[in-house]
């Protein structure tokens, strides 16, 4: 029993409206799913993904008015979002353009990489990555060949390797496969992977004894999942960390994907989510994201619900 990659990531924002014009405008993602947070109806939840909303390019924010947040260990610390090998010099000049904050192109764990951050602060590493199939969105902002493949790998970081290592590869079955130095020189990097592998199917674990405890806040990342196919898969997860005690949500009903979520033991929030039945299930793909989408259990509040959002636009 596998897990076969990353799924989506959340982070955390104060400005939903800025932060839909820098990922549909600057990064050229599109908004695939404009809905709530389930457990929290005063926000949105809004997620960016590839042309065709495919499970593993999901980037998702929920729209939280809170401060920045405080950088430390115990954190997801770094999301990576993959694109072409010959794309690189393009997105530098890009960031560039947009006055970000972002670093140069530097060769990394065999990869060309090249930092930055958004608006609010969250740490993202554009990766070279020529594998994989690629689903432009015909009306981005990016030129095709330029566009966004999709996550990965992800950086977390923790204090110590040993509690973290021994759940991602003996409860999640994943694998170690090498180690790097981190660039930053506040620690070292252990890769562990997924299914086929491949940048988007790593988890990257920097371990950083000597950093505060992180504190969520605006440019954040709230947690981050990891893909199984289906139903029957999902429940067989839901046993297995049952079977090694370790406590989580049970499967739990998001409408576009049921997820089970829990925390390993340097602190961070980890779901496992299935592909399906996706986005388009209560939208065409056609007009994916152009107007508030609930879940049925949902539906009969909806005036109320549209009543407490700020408008995106």
């Amino acid at each position: 029993m596998d897990l076969t990659g990353i799924h989506h990531l959340t982070a955390i924002t104060a400005d939903a409206p800025t932060n839909k014009r820098f990922y549909t405008e600057t990064l050229g993602l599109r908004l695939v799913k404009k809905t709530v947070n389930q457990d929290d109806t005063s926000a949105y939840h809004l997620f960016y993904a590839d042309g065709l909303a495919t499970p593993g390019t999901d980037l998702t924010f929920f729209d939280w008015p809170t401060p920045p947040e405080r950088r430390g260990t115990h954190s997801i610390s770094r999301t990576g979002l993959r694109v072409a090998e010959d794309s690189m010099e393009f997105w530098a000049g890009r960031l560039a353009d947009e006055g970000l904050t972002h670093g140069d192109i530097a060769a990394l764990d065999g990869r060309a990489t090249l930092d930055f951050e958004d608006p609010e602060g969250q740490r993202f590493r554009l990766t070279a990555d020529d594998g994989g199939i690629m689903h432009p969105w015909e009306r981005s902002t990016v030129p095709a060949a330029h566009q966004i493949k999709g996550l990965g790998p992800i950086t977390i970081s923790v204090p110590t390797l040993a509690p973290t290592q021994t759940v991602l590869t003996d409860v999640l079955n994943m694998r170690q496969v090498r180690d790097y130095a981190s660039p930053d020189d506040v620690g070292h990097v252990h890769v562990f992977e997924m299914g086929t592998g491949g940048a988007a199917a790593e988890l990257h674990v920097a371990i950083q004894p000597d950093l505060p405890v992180a504190r969520q806040g605006a440019g954040a990342v709230h947690h981050v999942a990891f893909r199984t196919p289906d139903l029957v898969s999902i429940r067989s997860w839901f046993q297995r960390l049952d079977g090694f005690r370790i406590p989580n949500s049970a499967e739990v009903e998001r409408y576009y994907f049921r997820s089970l979520y829990f925390r390993e033991p340097g602190g961070n929030l980890f779901e496992i989510a299935t592909d399906g039945p996706g986005f388009a299930v209560d939208e065409p793909m056609e007009s994916l994201g152009e107007s508030l989408a609930l879940p049925p259990f949902l539906e009969d509040r909806r005036a109320q619900i549209e009543a407490g959002l700020k408008p995106l636009d």
